[in-house]
């Protein structure tokens, strides 16, 4: 098997009193990524092996084919086709708009934080000793607070620009400024607890994965 990269000592499980969830019977691993990096990929990699993964992208995407649409409307109403937020069009609104972006975040943020805490609620509830959470922006809004260890999925800056730029409406100015948004990856590597390069292809994801859920204690 691929061998982890372990940049920061594996702690012990955390205890936090407030969150009522987070305790020495279950272990919340945090997945996170910046664009084009493979997180996805390896979010589905480990439901396939069995563990339940919150993903905040899905939980986004359903709330803008619903109670996002009149709560977004307002202020972003060009965003808003066929009765669902398009997030093509919604992006061209906050690209270049801090303050629109910070409106955005007003809303989808406590939506998206408390669909987690129910998740991780019911995980424990049903027993679960291993739960990881799907963040993009962990580090960028400071989750990695609300999680006991992290998990990077890495690539090269030439495999990500070229991943980047095979999306649908990815220009290189657009990938630049969501790019300039994001904690490097240089710093989100040395701040990680385990790395998953995703530069050499599915079958080295995968064995990188699998060493992973082996090293859990």
């Amino acid at each position: 098997d691929a061998a982890l990269v372990h940049p920061r000592p594996i702690p012990a499980p955390r205890i936090d009193t407030d969150l009522a969830y987070t305790d020495s019977q279950m272990l919340i691993y945090g997945l996170t990524g910046s664009i084009a990096m493979g997180k996805s990929t390896a979010a589905r990699m480990l439901r396939h092996f069995g563990l339940p993964v919150y993903d905040s992208d899905y939980v986004v995407h359903e709330f803008y084919k619903s109670d996002a649409v009149e709560l977004l409307r307002p202020y972003f109403p060009d965003a808003i086709i066929s009765g669902t937020v398009d997030r093509v069009s919604l992006s061209n609104y906050v690209l270049n708009s801090p303050e629109n972006l910070r409106k955005l975040e007003s809303i989808v943020h406590p939506y998206v934080e408390k669909q987690r805490e129910d998740f991780l609620a019911f995980k424990k509830l049903s027993g679960s000793k291993i739960v990881f959470v799907d963040i993009p922006l962990l580090f960028e809004i400071g989750d990695e607070r609300m999680v006991d260890r992290i998990v990077v999925v890495s690539a090269s800056e030439e495999t990500q620009r070229s991943r980047a730029l095979a999306r649908a409406n990815m220009t290189i100015a657009k990938f630049e400024a969501i790019k300039s948004k994001q904690i490097p990856d240089t710093d989100k590597r040395r701040m990680a607890h385990y790395i998953i390069s995703s530069d050499h292809g599915f079958d080295h994801m995968r064995s990188q994965i699998k060493s992973l859920l082996r090293s859990v204690n």
